[in-house]
């Protein structure tokens, strides 16, 4: 994942991936309005909208096959702002750790590898451990022949 993948995450235009997965899928129009229960102008409604309802979004990503929510989540772990340390009062499941995907390693150690960034911005930046990086490095090295 280079550069111009990292940008991609910055602004998500939801409609545009929609339409780019099922052209690559060729799903029939008419499936699709069956599937979702909506019309050919609404589909195409979406296609052009930046964001949609989150049902629509979680029936789509069952239609398709894939996870749409997870460009939301790339996106928060590349520029949202680090959370306080402290953990608020809140009634929401806390998540006791980040995923980290194998896109988001592979960005982060681009970064690295690159001189874009050094380890210590990262872990800065992306609030990601310093021993977390360090393995991750460690296994990149441990696979180079």
């Amino acid at each position: 994942m280079n550069q111009d993948s990292k940008e991609k995450f910055k602004h998500i235009h939801i409609g545009k991936y929609l339409k780019t997965k099922v052209e690559e899928q060729q799903i029939s129009q008419d499936r699709i309005c069956n599937f979702l229960n909506v019309t050919d102008d609404e589909i195409r409604t979406m296609y052009r909208s930046e964001s949609i309802d989150t049902y629509l979004l979680l029936r789509w990503s069952k239609l398709l096959g894939y996870d749409f929510f997870r460009l939301h989540s790339y996106h928060l772990l590349l520029y949202s702002p680090l959370p306080k340390k402290h953990i608020a009062d809140t009634s929401l499941p806390i998540f006791r750790k980040n995923t980290y995907t194998k896109e988001i390693i592979d960005l982060i150690l681009e970064m690295v590898n690159t001189g874009q960034k050094t380890k210590k911005q990262i872990i800065n930046e992306y609030g990601i451990p310093k021993t977390t990086l360090l393995a991750w490095i460690s296994k990149q090295i441990d696979k180079t022949p």
